[in-house]
């Protein structure tokens, strides 16, 4: 099925094909090609909307996912009863917080990028990070994917989720 990336923010210069490339890397290793995946690059104003109206914080970020189905179990792929329904659902990356994050760490933009989108992209199949189990599975998935997509390409991307334990 199709992976549709938009950028709608125009504040970062973007380069799709290296993150396009990395998320079907991506969905193959994680058995989700047949499913349908957004991915909507946002600038720091419209992430910031969407995390104050979707989880109540007013600042923004650097991904929000919204699956499609509900009641994921990770490890678990959705089996939809119907062909419209092989949709995992959207990504939508804080293209600028992103970018901004890389500056002050000094991180090359395109791999934090796909680092971030693989984290969504693990929301979207119900990884979540609020309780160290979680966030241990999480890590794992991550780093599974990863590994694939370093040795496709020859790059060495690391887990978002190594520092982002959400103590919450």
């Amino acid at each position: 099925m199709s992976l549709l990336i938009r950028n709608l923010q125009r504040v970062i210069p973007l380069r799709r094909a290296p993150l396009r490339k990395n998320l079907e890397i991506a969905r193959y290793c994680l058995g989700v090609a047949r499913f349908d995946v957004g991915v909507i690059c946002i600038n720091d104003t419209k992430i910031q909307q969407l995390n104050k109206l979707y989880r109540r914080q007013d600042k923004a970020t650097d991904v929000l996912s919204f699956p499609f189905h509900e009641n994921l179990c990770p490890g678990l792929l959705p089996d939809p009863p119907f062909p419209d329904e092989y949709n995992l659902g959207d990504i939508y990356l804080g293209v600028e917080f992103i970018y901004h994050h890389c500056q002050e760490t000094k991180e090359d933009f395109n791999n934090v990028l796909s680092v971030t989108a693989v984290h969504g992209l693990c929301h979207l199949l119900g990884y979540t990070h609020h309780e160290p189990e979680d966030w241990r599975k999480m890590f794992e998935k991550e780093s599974e994917v990863l590994v694939a997509i370093n040795t496709s390409t020859g790059s060495a991307l690391k887990p978002l989720s190594s520092d982002h334990f959400d103590h919450q």
